[in-house]
């Protein structure tokens, strides 16, 4: 049997779904098939299993999301305008992507081990370039010391936790889908203006 390209796309559009809302664990194959609109039995011939599916969905999520990222800090100028770019960057993409963080964070929260799976994809964090820019930053004047793991980390916190406590959000703050929407448009220079504030001599 031939595959079909359209048949795996809504394959793996309705493994996303799923996913996001159940994880790996609570997922069923059977529910997969049916949001896709197959039988059980044609899903299992272009995916063996629900893991193979699985980590293909997290292998393309990460394979878009994590080389532009890291690409930040490969790009020209100074720290503070990769800052910039890293979280217009980030956010965007969790934003058209909501999926991935709350994939991410819920599998490795259930299974710390699938860590190992992401290590393997090839996908290592700048981190010495990262440092380097840092100390570069602080040498030239242009931020304070810190430190560049605090640094990064207070970056993602505020640009990851909208878009996964989005329903909590809008739920506590009667805040509609537009209104949210246009919200985390504007984080994207109120968050860099303000880690850039937080980080002048």
């Amino acid at each position: 049997m031939e595959k079909d390209l359209s048949t795996e796309d809504r394959i793996l559009a309705a493994a996303r779904s799923i996913f996001q809302q159940k994880g790996l664990a609570g997922a069923r194959m059977q529910e997969i098939a049916n949001e896709a609109g197959i039988n059980k039995a044609l899903l299992h011939y272009y995916f063996r299993s629900k893991d193979k599916l699985f980590e293909r969905i997290l292998e393309e999520a990460i394979g878009k999301f994590l080389p532009e990222l890291f690409g930040v800090w490969e790009d020209e100028g100074n720290i503070l305008e990769k800052i910039e770019r890293f979280v217009h960057r980030y956010i965007s993409f969790v934003a058209e992507n909501p999926f991935v963080p709350s994939l991410i964070l819920q599998e490795l929260t259930i299974n710390p081990e699938k860590a190992g799976m992401i290590r393997k994809m090839g996908f290592k964090p700048p981190k010495d370039k990262m440092m380097m820019e840092v100390m570069i930053g602080v040498q030239a004047g242009l931020i304070r010391p810190v430190h560049p793991m605090d640094l990064i980390l207070n970056i993602i916190s505020m640009c990851v936790f909208p878009v996964l406590a989005r329903n909590m959000i809008q739920g506590i703050m009667l805040i509609d889908d537009l209104t949210y929407q246009e919200m985390i448009e504007t984080r994207k220079k109120s968050v860099a203006d303000f880690v850039i504030q937080s980080l002048r001599p």
